[in-house]
């Protein structure tokens, strides 16, 4: 399940491709797809990096990549080993969320992006989480959870301030947000809730087939209540443009 929107990138041979916090690589698979493509995942999570780096290679192996490098290692986004300005594009989805300090990892996913290119951020959107919030006090509790609820114009100033321009902004994933205001109600750690598991069934399937029906509904109903927002910026060029 995509966030991002990738015809929106510029993928071409060669691009340097970062996903800061990349998880098991949903993002960081599609990117290697593309045509000599090199990406980087990090993540903090050694499991989930794990799980990343297995796919990156698998897909290797059944010759599913367009042929560049992949690399996948454990790190922190508000420390990243990186040189200035190393990556084309970097993506950060659904992370800022869960960092105490967001301001640090913001500075450095700016940091490691090349000028005039494009860093993408989504964050879950500001209704359907503070219903969340609102629902289960666990929820906005847990461990290595969200810490805070952003609003647009809040973090695209964010942004801006650390030196990029948004040139754009979508959403996603509608269907998703009743699915995690029912696991708040039930318990979101409550996989034995029937009602859950239905739901669950009916969003596995949708992203297996993607029927025209509910890709439509989920058009109608992402500009309300879709689980994510994101932005496309560009870094400023070195007169700050």
């Amino acid at each position: 399940m995509l966030t991002v929107d990738f015809s929106r990138l510029d993928l071409s041979p060669g691009s340097r491709v970062l996903d800061a916090g990349c998880g098991t690589g949903r993002h960081l698979t599609e990117a290697f797809r593309s045509m000599g493509v090199n990406v980087v995942g990090i993540d903090m999570k050694r499991q989930d990096a794990t799980k990343a780096r297995n796919m990156l290679n698998q897909m290797r192996l059944e010759n599913e990549s367009g042929g560049g490098s992949a690399n996948v290692m454990i790190s922190d986004i508000t420390r990243l080993p990186f040189q200035d300005e190393s990556f084309d594009i970097v993506i950060c989805s659904e992370v800022l969320e869960h960092i105490p300090d967001h301001h640090k990892a913001v500075q450095e996913i700016v940091r490691v992006l090349k000028p005039g290119k494009s860093l993408v951020v989504s964050v879950p959107r500001f209704l359907p989480e503070k219903i969340c919030w609102a629902l289960s006090e666990d929820y906005r509790t847990e461990e290595g959870g969200h810490v805070r609820i952003f609003k647009k114009q809040e973090l695209i100033d964010i942004l801006e301030s650390a030196g990029t321009k948004c040139i754009g902004n979508s959403w996603a994933h509608a269907l998703h947000s009743p699915y995690w205001w029912i696991k708040c109600l039930v318990g979101h750690k409550n996989e034995n809730s029937l009602v859950v598991k239905i739901y669950h069934k009916f969003l596995v399937w949708d992203i297996m087939n993607k029927p025209f029906f509910t890709r439509s509904l989920e058009k109608i109903l992402n500009p309300f209540i879709a689980k994510s927002i994101v932005l496309y910026l560009k870094k400023g060029d070195y007169d700050g443009t």
